[in-house]
């Protein structure tokens, strides 16, 4: 049996950070204590949340959830592109394998209470589809956690301009993240393809690392970080978005 918290791991849990308040891996906490939040109502009401990873590549979000006092109550999915090798896959119900720019077929439609797409959305070239097949899969009334790196304008212009000019003179190159969002523009693009509901917006960090990387070690600086993150998400890099698919929407 694994001992938590772990030492030197990201909310003693994630080995990808030795902090153990680390602002870069704080949504994952942030997500996974809304989502056993929701699996002890459930459980109150007789019956497990389902909730599917939609990009979990190996596993970080599990790693989150596992250690939360609700996890028994949660059946957890997964979807990637590629085989990343799951960290514990036994933690999973279903694991698909398949292209969310697709629209992901092999997923059932109005299927799960939950669906998280973390730090997804900037790697790809096509987002509709991607975009409407992550309203697709929640059930009427279920919630979508959606998080992306955001930058204030006029930032996020000047970039997909460079990108795009880059991608024509030198088509060869890869580039990492493909899309460059601002708050703003990232909740309208949310709206124009789905019919989903803006529940809340939040935030992680402003600056980090660095000199101040050693602050990343004390719960206050944390707390601090969270909080500016709620009153001010536009301003910061890490961001995440909860919405609801309206009860009344059933995908077709």
């Amino acid at each position: 049996m694994n001992e938590y918290p772990k030492p030197r791991h990201a909310f003693g849990v994630d080995p990808r950070r030795p902090e153990f308040y680390s602002l870069r891996q704080a949504r994952y906490e942030a997500m996974a204590q809304d989502i056993s939040d929701w699996a002890g109502k459930a459980a109150r009401s007789g019956r497990k949340l389902s909730v599917l990873d939609v990009g979990c590549s190996n596993g970080t979000l599990a790693r989150y959830l596992e250690v939360k006092p609700d996890f028994d109550a949660i059946e957890l999915s997964g979807t990637e592109f590629v085989d990343r090798g799951l960290y514990k896959p036994e933690l999973y119900r279903e694991f698909f394998m398949g292209d969310l720019t697709a629209g992901h077929p092999e997923v059932p439609s109005d299927a799960y209470d939950v669906v998280v797409c973390e730090q997804v959305l900037e790697h790809l070239e096509q987002l509709d589809v991607a975009i409407a097949t992550l309203e697709r899969v929640l059930k009427p009334g279920g919630r979508l956690i959606v998080g992306v790196p955001i930058f204030l304008p006029p930032f996020p212009f000047f970039r997909n301009c460079v990108l795009k000019i880059s991608r024509t003179i030198n088509p060869e190159k890869r580039w990492s993240h493909l899309q460059t969002f601002s708050y703003w523009s990232f909740l309208r693009r949310m709206r124009s393809v789905t019919s989903l509901r803006l529940l809340r917006t939040r935030g992680f960090r402003i600056i980090s690392g660095g000199m101040l990387r050693g602050l990343e070690n004390h719960r206050l600086w944390w707390e601090f970080n969270c909080k500016l993150g709620r009153l001010m998400p536009a301003a910061c890099i890490e961001f995440q978005a909860t919405m609801e698919k309206p009860a009344a929407v059933a995908s077709p």
